[in-house]
C-alpha cells in the first residue's frame, strides 16, 4: 500500500475501515444478540451497529470532510460533499445471527477505492479503482477471475422486482445452467469478491440500481478493477436505470448466463 506523510491513500482508508469493522464482527460472534427489526423480515444486531460506528470512526479520522452513507445510520456528514463512503458493516446478518460465518464487511468510496473483509478467513479484498488485490497473511496478491470453477452464486432473497419476467430460481432449473454450471446460494456479497478472486465463475441477483448500494458497491468495484464483466440482468450497464446484477469472470460465461436469463 502507498503511505505518505499525510497518511493513508483512499484504498488504505478502506482497508483500515473494513479491518476495524471485521474485528468487531469477529469479537461479538457467538454472543446472544437481540434483533433490531427493520421490517419485511430484515433486521440488524448490536454487531451491525457497533461495527458501523467503528468503521465511521476510521473514516472520519482519515477523511473528516467526506460524507458517509451507512446501512444502519443512513446519511451522515455534509450532504453536499463531493466524496461519499458507502458502508455495509455486516453483510449476511441472518447468517451471523444463527452462527454461520459467511459474512462480509463492505466499504466503498463512491467511484473510487473499496474493500471487502472476510472477518473469519482474515482475507481483505481491495481496489484502488484501477486494480484489485487480496491481502492474506500480510501478503498482497492480484485478483485473477476465472470461470474454471463453474460455480455460480444466485441470490434467492426477496424481493423479486424482476418477476415474472425474471426469477432467479428459474435460472437454476434452466437446462443450459444445469449442463454448464453448479449453483451456489450465499446470502452475502462476499460472493462478489469471490468472483473477482476466481473462487466463483459468476454471481447473479435481481434488484434495481445496485451501483450505489451499500451492499454491492464495494464488490462491484472489486470485480470491475479485476476485469470481470459487470452488467444488469438485462445486459445493460448498471446505473440509475439498472436492473439487478450479473457479474461474470469472463465474457463467455456472461454471454451464456445472459442467454439463459433472456430465454
Amino acid at each position: 500500500m502507498i503511505v505518505s506523510d499525510a497518511g493513508l491513500d483512499d484504498a488504505g482508508v478502506a482497508i483500515a475501515a473494513v479491518r476495524a469493522g471485521a474485528d468487531v464482527v469477529r469479537g461479538m460472534y457467538g454472543r446472544r444478540l437481540g434483533r433490531i427489526e427493520k421490517g419485511d423480515g430484515d433486521f440488524a444486531t448490536a454487531a451491525d451497529v457497533e461495527a458501523e460506528k467503528t468503521i465511521l470512526g476510521v473514516i472520519r479520522a482519515a477523511r473528516p470532510g467526506d460524507a458517509v452513507l451507512g446501512e444502519e445510520g443512513g446519511q451522515q456528514g455534509d450532504a453536499g460533499a463531493g466524496r461519499q463512503w458507502l458502508v455495509d458493516p455486516l453483510c449476511g446478518t441472518l447468517n451471523y445471527a444463527v452462527g454461520n460465518m459467511l459474512v462480509a464487511v463492505n466499504v466503498a468510496l463512491r467511484g473510487g477505492a473499496a474493500a471487502v473483509a472476510d472477518p473469519f478467513s482474515g482475507e481483505v479484498f481491495f481496489t484502488d479503482g484501477e486494480s484489485s488485490w487480496v491481502r492474506r497473511d500480510g501478503a498482497d496478491a492480484r485478483l485473477a477471475p476465472t470461470a474454471a470453477t463453474r460455480l455460480v452464486d444466485v441470490n434467492l432473497d426477496p424481493p423479486f422486482p424482476g418477476a415474472p419476467g425474471f426469477r432467479a430460481v428459474d435460472l437454476l432449473a434452466h437446462p443450459g445452467f444445469v449442463e454448464r454450471f453448479r449453483p451456489r446460494v450465499v446470502s452475502t456479497t462476499l460472493a462478489l469478491a469471490w468472483v473477482a478472486a476466481g473462487k466463483r465463475a459468476a454471481y447473479v441477483t435481481d434488484g434495481g440500481d445496485l451501483s450505489g448500494s451499500v451492499h454491492f458497491a464495494a464488490g462491484i468495484a472489486l470485480c470491475r478493477a479485476a476485469g470481470c464483466v459487470v452488467t444488469g440482468i438485462d445486459g445493460a450497464p448498471i446505473g440509475p436505470a439498472g436492473r439487478g446484477l450479473v457479474v461474470a469472470a469472463d465474457s463467455e460465461t456472461h454471454q451464456l448466463l445472459m442467454s439463459m436469463i433472456r430465454g
